[in-house]
């Protein structure tokens, strides 16, 4: 069995805790690696290691800092195809999905080449008499980035490429159920010529979170994961001074109105709700047609491409979908379809019993649909983060608005429709914090940004686009006078424009 290991000051070092997370292949149920956790002075150590070297990479002119970008957007493209295969085996998506996560991931990588104009700040001349006025954005200094497992490429590179662009040191604690990919992604940057110590990945569960939100030398901290443990994070970090960005679960809601294309509607509730084994947190999990008949028709055309679906191992390449992560994840989903069942939902197509020839062991669930569901069901309210799409049939257009309003979630929210006015409503009243017209899955692209509303998100600042160089960055203003033509004398009241 192959260990793991952290990635610190431009090595690969072994645990020293003496505990390690075991490492599944989702299709087999075998542990074929371990990572270590970290100990608190495993992380001090890395935070020592990236104050000393974050001085003299933030005194690098934008420009030098942009060249590294450029240089590693060329290496990701180049070990896609290996990475994508390392991601699959750890993951279980399908090598397609893969090569989607780190690509989306590389969009942001070319995104910060353009650090040089984003970090430009303001200039007034001639504020004030012999009065010039200014603004630089300076880095944080050192910045964390806490991970899911869902998207092992994509998310970390979303942190850290801004955080580095802007002259942060950065470390990375990446989910421990698939850390390799995170541990390539610090080989490339060193390949790239980012100095040693300015990225690093320390392995570990919740005491090097702890840590991380403790430390004294950590500024800024961005996560990624449930709910829960996105509050318990924005609350540690913000109590020891540190800023943050948390962003949590979701319950992404799909508004079949009845002119829309139910063919095509029905096409995309499959890709959104079933790619990824459905754990996404962008993935469409409750669909809401308007009128019986809408409701009637889109269940008739769903049910059986949901039956036809393909799940299979990631080295099946005619797979649709693959396992899901563990088999703690595996018996929470199924445990969840147990109490939609429970609560009187209707199980119009059930996966439960899905198993692969083979693959006897893997942690597969296949896919499932709900009809009839009730917005005072667990499986409404509940973020399942399996391959289960519930239907919630909704009398008009307002009663199907409401749903998603008055929902926990606030992640994302998709309209299917041909009625422009019915679309322009809709995207201007959602209190969602990505919309979707006609399109599933509203992942903006990397010059816009990426963030949830109520409880999907805590923190005033979103995950790439100009959010991120805002939240990398510290503002400082600057007000000069030379000494030229200003008159002598103390002066007592507050400056003012006159």
């Amino acid at each position: 069995m192959l260990d793991l290991t952290h990635y610190i000051n431009g090595d690969h070092q072994q645990g020293e805790s003496g505990r390690f997370a075991d490492v599944f292949n989702p299709a087999t149920g075998e542990v074929e690696k371990r990572t270590p956790l970290a100990t608190v002075a495993e992380m001090d150590k890395a935070v020592a290691v990236a104050k000393a070297a974050q001085p003299a990479w933030a005194a690098q002119n934008p420009q030098k800092r942009a060249r590294v970008f450029m240089k590693m957007a060329m290496l990701l493209e180049e070990h896609k195809p290996a990475m994508a295969e390392a991601l699959s085996r750890e993951h279980g998506k399908t090598i397609e999905d893969s090569l989607g996560d780190i690509q989306r991931g590389l969009e942001v990588v070319e995104f910060v080449m353009g650090a040089p104009h984003l970090l430009k700040g303001e200039f007034t001349e001639g504020a004030g008499p012999g009065i010039d006025m200014y603004s630089m954005r300076q880095p944080v200094g050192i910045g964390a980035g806490i991970t899911p497992f869902n998207f092992p490429a994509m998310i970390p590179l979303w942190m850290a490429a801004p955080a580095i662009a802007c002259g942060n040191a950065f470390i990375l604690k990446p989910s421990e159920r698939d850390p390799s990919v995170p541990l390539r992604i610090a080989e490339l940057f060193e390949e790239a010529g980012l100095p040693k110590g300015i990225f690093q990945v320390v392995q570990g569960d919740k005491e090097a979170v702890d840590a991380i939100c403790a430390h004294p030398d950590i500024g800024a901290i961005s996560f990624v994961g449930s709910t829960p443990i996105a509050q318990y994070v924005y609350q540690t970090a913000t109590a020891h001074g540190k800023r943050a960005q948390c962003f949590g679960g979701a319950k992404n809601h799909m508004i079949i109105m009845p002119d829309a294309d139910l063919d095509q509607a029905a096409d995309a509730l499959i890709g959104a709700g079933y790619g990824s084994a459905g754990e996404r947190c962008m993935a469409i999990s409750v669909a809401v047609p308007v009128g019986r008949e809408t409701g009637d028709k889109l269940i008739e055309k769903l049910k059986p491409r949901i039956e036809e679906l393909h799940v299979g191992p990631y080295t099946d390449e005619k797979a649709d979908f693959g396992p899901v992560v563990t088999k703690a994840a595996q018996e929470k989903i199924l445990g969840l379809i147990e109490t939609g069942v429970s609560e009187g939902a209707k199980l119009v197509v059930d996966g439960r019993g899905f198993s692969h020839q083979g693959y006897e062991n893997g942690f597969f669930v296949g896919g499932c649909l709900f009809d009839d569901v009730t917005p005072d069901m667990d499986i409404y309210k509940t973020e399942i983060f399996g391959p289960v799409l519930s239907v919630v049939r909704a009398n008009t257009y307002e009663e199907a608005l409401d749903l998603p309003m008055k929902h926990e979630y606030g992640n994302g929210v998709a309209i299917y429709t041909r009625d422009g006015d019915a679309a322009r409503d809709f995207a201007s009243r959602i209190n969602i914090g990505m919309v979707g017209i006609n399109v599933p899955i509203p992942v903006p692209l990397a010059y816009h940004s990426f963030g949830g509303w109520k409880s999907s998100s805590f923190g005033d600042l979103n995950q790439h686009g100009t959010d991120s160089i805002k939240f990398w960055t510290r503002t400082k203003t600057i007000t000069s006078r030379w000494p030229s033509g200003v008159k002598d004398g103390a002066e007592f009241s507050i400056p003012v424009m006159n």
